[in-house]
């Protein structure tokens, strides 16, 4: 038997062992040599949508009810297929699947003679055949479009047939997808009332504007409908038949005890009454179909049948390879079609395909022209591997994991840089161009040894509000937007982040994505551009991680898993347990349960690793208190920090934490603020909001008696500085809703807000010292000074930080000032000596992260099964 006869039968049986369907997966994933999941079937005609959401949730209601006998009645869902088909209950049998339903009415009926045109679904003469029925056939013409040729059927008709025969049709048609209208076989039907009618109505709810016979059923007339097609359940199996009401209970006394279980059931009634998945799903089904049958029909030699399902029947030319051989090209690529030479009236030429995702039919087609040796019009870019860590909560280490890999891959010798679409986080950056991005992937940049690039993070909120942010979209403020503006703006922002990402991706060899939040957010994820849908995008695989120190982790693990929808969990790779302490073989069988549970391996459990020494991404640990310093302050000086409502940038703060000789103190009110030896009012997205704040709390009267004092240093940065002047004013409602108020007076300076944004690297020298500062400015406030004094000063000359009362209040736009460690160690000794303790006058720490860097990708390195996440990045 020569090799292409065998992968013919081979690949036939895998049809045949399914009935004829296609989807034998097994089968077909053997033949291609891959894992199921790997398999991309065009083979089987289901929603490419997926299953609802809603599926999982209303089978776990369901599985209480699994203990008992379900309802032989169907009751429910009979009820529910009622009023969503508007026929009587008494009308209505549900069974396991329509082809049970077909199987059963072909045994009860009387009719001895079937009349099937052809081609049609080969279970129609099979479960005729069974039933000990004849079987005659017309065959419709590919000329004709394979449409129903009502005069031939009549006459197929006349006589003793049509007085003790049935006739099945498919409305639409399998494998064709051609229909025929409701009134076209009303009309036929009266004109022969003694010949019984099948509809076949399986893929009906795929036809757009179309409406089953079903809810004005002719007396000669019975329709089998498919739940599972439509609805994407095809293992669940649910089906319906509506006949008059006597064969009704004829074919349900024929069906077996308890064919339709409890979970199909429960299903069923929750599918019926869904009437936005059907309108998405008809949205959906028309574009794809329109697109793939276009590209398709764009080969020389392809003829495609004009169907109305999801799925379409192809013709291959005579001057092209039959559909076994492509089809035996297609499995080498892990593509699947189904053959259709088993079917009456069709040769090897014809082949049928599923209607799927864009994605997938762009797959497909591209598949079919390599098979058929059509050069593609554009050479296509060999996909850049990539991985993307999402969490199953804020905060659960996605940003320091990322960072971590980042180093990882550039100590192994790949190019690799950081992407994340959105970040939410008042920490933010300004490049060499003068673009602002977050600060995460500052330092996941820092771990590529890369300049930070806009790219890596193309959208930037910072929140000004509690429903609002300005967001800033290629290192640009594009406005301040309400949650709902936002949602509205989403497809512009996000087409944007693609844009990035593909530059990107063309640019290095392999890319460390960052999710944000949880992508099991069941709110936002219909809008979702940063967690599943923007790993699609970049196909990307995803590890969850989880923080196994706030406790709860595996049922975090289980339960994200439970509410993303199909496509979305086969797109998680597997778990990461970050933040342990203890024990880890104490985890196995929590491992091994989570294992057994979603399918998904554990990739390591990281420890937890103590004093990181890189700059977090937003406040969540600042406002925790895990900035607040629990060394002695007897021989160190005391240093404390407002907590702002609206802080930003507080990562200023980070090269002050290194030192041996501070304690840095975290002030939310006045109580707790006490006579430290400076006070640092650190910047803010809400000026005047944080301003206001500080009245009310009582926070400025404690300040401004600092100040009269003479003993504490108080120094504002941004909006710190801002809030230490006499008045901020903003007239265009840049920052906040209020317009205008009195600053704490401290400093004589004034601020006006501007539409304009300030965004600027600055390099400066500290006059009193002459020391060298550098870093950047982020800020709309123009502020001009009345008779205070000079601090710093730009290399191009301007001033940028002014001091009053003998330098004892001092503030400055400059962002980062701290990380200059002959400046930094100047201010502490200062400090020092005015506490009565004496200068040490020599630099004590180096602020770098490099070293830090080294540390956490040495941990995470032996924490992780590197090995296999270079595999599922394919690397």
């Amino acid at each position: 038997m020569c090799g292409r006869e065998f992968l013919r039968i081979v690949y036939n049986r895998g049809m045949a062992m399914s009935g004829g369907h296609g989807g034998n997966l097994r089968t077909l994933a053997a033949l291609a040599g891959c894992q199921i999941d790997q398999l991309l079937d065009f083979s089987a005609n289901i929603n490419p949508l997926g299953p609802p959401e809603y599926l999982r949730a209303t089978i776990s209601r369901g599985l209480d009810e699994l203990g008992n006998y379900p309802d032989p009645d169907s009751a429910d869902l009979v009820k529910a297929a009622s009023e969503a088909i508007g026929c009587p209950e008494e009308k209505i049998v549900p069974g396991n699947g329509s082809s049970e339903l077909l199987f059963a009415l072909m045994r009860v009926i009387d009719q001895q003679r079937i009349v099937i045109p052809t081609p049609s679904y080969i279970d129609y003469a099979i479960a005729a055949q069974r039933a000990g029925k004849a079987v005659e056939t017309i065959e419709l013409r590919f000329d004709d479009g394979f449409a129903i040729d009502w005069d031939l059927l009549g006459e197929k008709l006349e006589g003793e047939l049509g007085n003790n025969g049935a006739v099945i049709l498919g409305r639409p048609n399998n494998p064709t997808g051609v229909s025929f209208t409701g009134d076209e076989f009303r009309s036929f039907a009266a004109e022969h009332p003694k010949t019984l009618f099948i509809i076949d109505e399986a893929f009906i709810d795929f036809v757009t504007g179309a409406v089953s016979l079903a809810g004005d059923l002719p007396d000669n007339a019975v329709v089998l409908r498919s739940l599972t097609k439509f609805y994407a359940i095809p293992g669940l199996r649910l089906g319906l038949a509506i006949a008059q009401t006597e064969l009704a209970e004829k074919i349900r006394r024929e069906l077996p005890p308890w064919s339709v279980n409890s979970l199909a059931q429960v299903v069923g009634c929750a599918v019926l009454a869904d009437a936005d998945y059907a309108k998405a799903t008809l949205q959906c089904v028309d574009r794809e179909r329109e697109v793939l049958s276009g590209e398709l029909s764009a080969i020389d030699g392809l003829e495609i049948i004009p169907g109305r399902a999801n799925y379409l029947l192809v013709r291959l030319g005579s001057s092209l390879p039959d559909a076994t051989e492509l089809a035996g090209k297609l499995i080498k690529q892990r593509i699947a079609i189904r053959l259709c030479d088993n079917y009456a009236g069709l040769d090897g030429r014809y082949f049928r395909v599923a209607v799927r995702t864009a994605a997938d039919n762009q797959r497909l087609v591209a598949a079919i022209k390599s098979a058929l040796s059509i050069a593609p019009r554009t050479a296509s870019k060999k996909r850049t591997p990539a991985i993307m860590f999402q969490g199953t909560s804020s905060n659960a280490g996605k940003s320091v994991l990322a960072a971590a890999l980042c180093r990882i891959l550039l100590q192994d010798g790949v190019r690799v840089a950081p992407f994340k679409s959105q970040n939410m986080s008042l920490n933010s950056f300004v490049t060499a161009d003068g673009l602002e991005m977050g600060r995460a992937q500052v330092t996941q940049a820092q771990a590529c040894r890369l300049a930070p690039d806009v790219r890596m993070n193309p959208i930037l909120l910072k929140p000004n509000s509690d429903t609002g942010s300005q967001v800033i979209v290629g290192g640009k403020p594009v406005g301040n937007m309400r949650v709902g503006e936002y949602i509205r703006y989403k497809p512009e922002a996000f087409a944007a982040a693609k844009q990035c990402y593909n530059s990107l991706a063309n640019d290095y060899d392999a890319i460390v994505l960052e999710g944000a939040g949880s992508p099991a957010e069941v709110n936002l994820k219909h809008h979702d551009i940063v967690n599943m849908n923007m790993a699609f995008c970049a196909e990307a695989p995803v590890l969850l991680v989880g923080d196994i120190d706030r406790g709860g982790v595996f049922a975090s693990f289980v339960g994200t898993m439970e509410v993303l929808d199909r496509r979305e969990r086969a797109q998680i790779a597997g778990f990461v347990i970050n933040r342990f302490r203890g024990d880890a073989s104490l985890l196995g069988p929590a491992i091994d349960y989570t294992q057994r549970f979603t399918g998904k391996d554990t990739f390591g459990i990281v420890p937890y690793v103590a004093d990181l020494g890189l700059p977090e991404e937003d406040s969540v640990e600042f406002k925790s208190g895990s900035f607040n310093d629990t060394r002695s302050g007897e021989h160190a000086v005391d240093i404390a920090v407002i907590d702002l409502p609206h802080i930003s940038n507080f990562t200023d703060l980070d090269a002050l934490r290194i030192e041996p000789d501070i304690r840095l103190r975290v002030i939310g009110s006045p109580a707790d603020l006490g006579t430290p030896d400076a006070v640092i009012l650190p910047g803010s997205k809400n000026t005047l909001g944080d301003l206001a704040y500080l009245k009310s709390s009582g926070l400025a009267g404690r300040l401004m008696e600092l100040a009269a004092a003479g003993k504490t240093e108080l120094l504002g940065i941004c909006g710190g500085f801002q809030m230490l002047g006499k008045s901020i004013l903003d007239p265009n409602r840049v920052e906040s809703d209020t317009g205008r108020d009195v600053g704490l007076g401290l400093l004589d300076v004034s601020t006006s807000m501007s539409t304009e944004k300030t965004l600027s690297r600055t390099e400066a020298i500290h006059l009193e010292t002459e020391l060298s500062v550098s870093g950047y400015e982020i800020h709309h406030g123009l502020t001009s000074a009345g008779v205070a004094e000079p601090v710093f000063k730009s290399t191009s000359g301007e001033v940028c930080g002014l001091a009053g009362a003998g330098g004892m209040v001092w503030g400055t736009y400059l962002h980062g000032l701290f990380d200059a460690d002959e400046f930094r160690r100047w201010w502490i000794d200062r400090l020092r000596v005015r506490r009565g303790l004496d200068a040490i006058g020599e630099v004590q720490c180096v602020y770098g992260i490099d070293h830090a860097l080294d540390r956490l990708a040495g941990v995470v390195r032996d924490s992780l099964d590197i090995k296999k996440i270079y595999e599922v990045m394919r690397l």
